[in-house]
């Protein structure tokens, strides 16, 4: 596979996610969803409304999410539109709970190496094209939060979710196999990746950068500097782009991150995409 582009500023600004967005020189087509994190009751870290307002306008994007399959303020409808209004983002834009009501949508992964479909809010058959805007960190289970991760448990419905994380048995949700789940990952944003082939883009923000999740109501403060925004339109290379950029810093804090990283085996996830033909490890990084 060639290599693709990514395209990198360190103008962290809402502006900056535009230019960013831009850069790629597409235009997605009819109804757009734009799928970001709405952040978990109590985090501090996620990115708020304000970060992502002009692209979301660019595009005139639905901002759409799905439940957690854990406890929290998000793992009913109810609860999760309640956290919308307090976190700001159904007084800033129109808002869709892709799996407010069942059932789910269920995608076919015939190539998946460890599950065979995908179980994905049964909204996301309302939409033409994807725009997903990903808060690069850290993650307690994953290693680290990225495209990819936005792609598979971030379209999962709360089912799905569980789906993945016990690798087609939801019983096994905390004690899969953890590569296996890595895996699952990777097969989940395939199916996500072939039904929108050509109308998906991606811009992924390097900013509080801590080695929890946004989904973590109790995270760590970010552990290092901030870094930048990056876009492309191949989620594999700028999920790789983004493991580069903390590698190459020389930040103090940049090693508890890693540490994060590392102890669960995140990249596994990557190369798993990018085995299953998502996307390419290798990419040009452009600055903007």
């Amino acid at each position: 596979m060639a290599k693709s582009t990514v395209y990198f500023t360190k103008d962290l600004t809402p502006a900056g996610v535009l230019k960013l967005y831009e850069a790629l020189g597409v235009t997605l087509p009819g109804k757009v969803a734009v799928k970001l994190h709405s952040g978990e009751v109590g985090n501090q870290n996620f990115l708020r409304p304000e970060m992502w307002q002009p692209v979301i306008e660019k595009v005139q994007g639905t901002v759409v999410e799905c439940n957690t399959a854990y406890e929290g303020g998000r793992n009913t409808t109810e609860k999760h539109w309640k956290t919308m209004e307090l976190h700001g983002w159904s007084r800033y834009f129109t808002v869709d709970i892709l799996d407010g009501s069942g059932p789910d949508l269920v995608l076919d992964i015939p190539d998946g190496k460890k599950i065979k479909k995908d179980f994905v809010g049964k909204d996301l058959a309302n939409y033409d094209s994807v725009l997903v805007l990903s808060h690069f960190k850290g993650h307690p289970m994953g290693g680290f939060g990225g495209a990819l991760k936005q792609l598979s448990i971030g379209f999962a419905s709360s089912y799905g979710k569980a789906y993945i994380h016990g690798v087609g048995d939801t019983d096994a949700f905390w004690s899969s196999d953890h590569d296996s789940f890595l895996m699952a990952m990777a097969d989940a944003a395939s199916a996500v990746t072939k039904r929108f082939d050509g109308r998906i883009a991606y811009v992924s923000v390097m900013k509080n950068m801590s080695v929890d999740c946004d989904c973590c109501e109790v995270a760590e403060d970010p552990c290092m500097a901030d870094i930048g925004i990056l876009s492309s339109l191949d989620p594999v290379a700028l999920d790789q782009a983004c493991l580069d950029l903390v590698y190459a810093s020389k930040d103090p804090g940049r090693d508890h991150l890693l540490e994060r990283i590392e102890s669960r085996n995140g990249h596994l996830t990557v190369e798993a995409a990018a085995a299953l033909g998502v996307g390419s490890m290798e990419y040009e990084l452009v600055e903007l």
